[in-house]
């Protein structure tokens, strides 16, 4: 085998394993699915009730789950084969799906009425917070038992450039899909993405279990996750300040009225909208793949969510279509830096036998904050307005970059 694509220099060097592809083709098909997902229901939640306030609450409705379970996964996702536990998490989000798929009938909308179509909707995306809080940290400590540690700079990059590829061609399918096709044919295509993804997480072959004190306590093992959280400064640092950043700064909730009420673009426009911040990302890490930042990544980290907060801001003023992509797509390149940046450091920071609760952490700090950061935006726009609650987002994040500025000195001085 060629030596060149061995090397940790290679930027094809994880990708040249078989079951890290399997894994990057589930990760892609299983990302698409999910965002097709988030931008369908936000819509039809919007269609519904037009009301900002109650938008947001389907971000709190999967937070709720994905907070509370989200030590308790780490500590089982540690203790499980990753691959069944991928698995087995796949085929509970197909039925989840599936409910979505009979919930947004016509035919259910007109004999039991928009509100049951409502909670419904609530209920079903409550139970995908409860996949996601296992989904997410196992998949993320699976990456480690795919390739070898000095590759897992470089399979990070491929693992988030296939998210993000997912990301945006789900938001940006699913707003064509549901303006040419419908809800019905556009879930049927979201079950076909989940048995591919299916599929290919079988391939791979189950995976020891590397955490097998079976006599330690759930709750000491949590803590024991948590405890090597806080003690590591520059872990602790990358993910607060991203956590604060996505919370005041996520402006997805509020999408849906500015393509519809401010912009007026339609679902299409909706769509493209949603997909923006994920094609300037995805555009950005291609780039690190082949050109990966090897110095002062933490100051880095620091200046893009600051430049991210600006985009937001920018994005809140914009009458203009096409500033509001560009604003959103600017936004997009800056927090693909950030993925990088944060994925990089909760890779090589993070003992093997620790994989799952610290990655339960990660996602409670980072995941879960889009969807706080979905029912913060709708109560600031219930109380604001729209457009002040955007600004105001954007104006905090650059506030809690400042903070972490002079609270997190080890951040800011971090390399690897």
């Amino acid at each position: 085998m060629d030596t060149d694509l061995q090397s940790q220099n290679s930027p094809f060097a994880s990708v040249r394993i078989k079951e890290f592809r399997y894994f990057i083709i589930q990760r892609f098909f299983f990302i698409m699915a999910m965002r097709m997902v988030a931008t369908l229901v936000l819509w039809k939640i919007y269609l519904l009730t037009k009301d900002p306030l109650q938008v947001s609450l389907i971000g709190l409705s999967e937070a709720i789950p994905a907070i509370t379970m989200a030590l308790y996964s780490g500590h089982i996702v540690d203790k499980s084969d990753k691959r069944t536990l991928l698995f087995r998490t796949i085929l509970l989000y197909l039925l989840c799906v599936t409910g979505l798929l009979f919930i947004t009938f016509q035919s259910v909308e007109v004999s039991m009425g928009k509100r049951f179509v409502q909670l419904g909707i609530y209920l079903i995306i409550f139970c995908t917070g409860f996949i996601r809080s296992f989904s997410g940290p196992t998949s993320s400590s699976i990456l480690a038992q795919l390739v070898p540690k000095p590759l897992l700079p470089n399979a990070v990059t491929w693992s988030s450039t296939t998210w993000l590829t997912g990301s945006v061609l789900g938001h940006g399918s699913a707003g064509l899909l549901i303006a040419y096709l419908g809800y019905s044919v556009t879930f049927s295509i979201i079950m076909g993405y989940l048995v591919i993804s299916a599929i290919c997480i079988w391939l791979i072959k189950p995976k020891p279990i590397l955490h097998k004190n079976s006599e330690q306590k759930t709750w000491e093992s949590v803590k024991e996750g948590l405890k090597y959280v806080f003690a590591t400064k520059e872990l602790l640092g990358a993910l607060t300040l991203d956590m604060f950043a996505v919370l005041f700064g996520g402006a997805v909730a509020m999408i849906p009225f500015f393509a519809g009420e401010i912009l007026h673009v339609g679902p299409i426009g909706f769509g493209w909208l949603n997909a923006a911040t994920d094609i300037g990302a995805i555009s950005v890490i291609v780039t690190l793949t082949f050109f990966p930042l090897r110095k002062k990544q933490g100051l880095t980290l620091l200046y893009v969510v600051a430049g991210y907060g600006l985009c937001i801001i920018v994005f809140g003023f914009s009458k203009i279509f096409w500033l509001s992509f560009l604003a959103l797509l600017i936004s997009g390149i800056l927090d693909g830096i950030s993925v990088v940046v944060r994925g990089t450091i909760l890779q090589l920071k993070t003992p093997d036998n620790m994989r799952g609760r610290v990655s339960s952490v990660n996602s409670m700090f980072i995941n879960s904050s889009n969807e706080i950061g979905q029912v913060e935006s709708g109560l600031a726009a219930r109380a604001m307005g729209v457009v002040p609650s955007v600004i105001f987002g954007g104006t905090m994040t650059l506030l809690v970059v400042m903070a972490m500025w002079f609270k997190a000195p080890t951040l800011r001085k971090f390399e690897y």
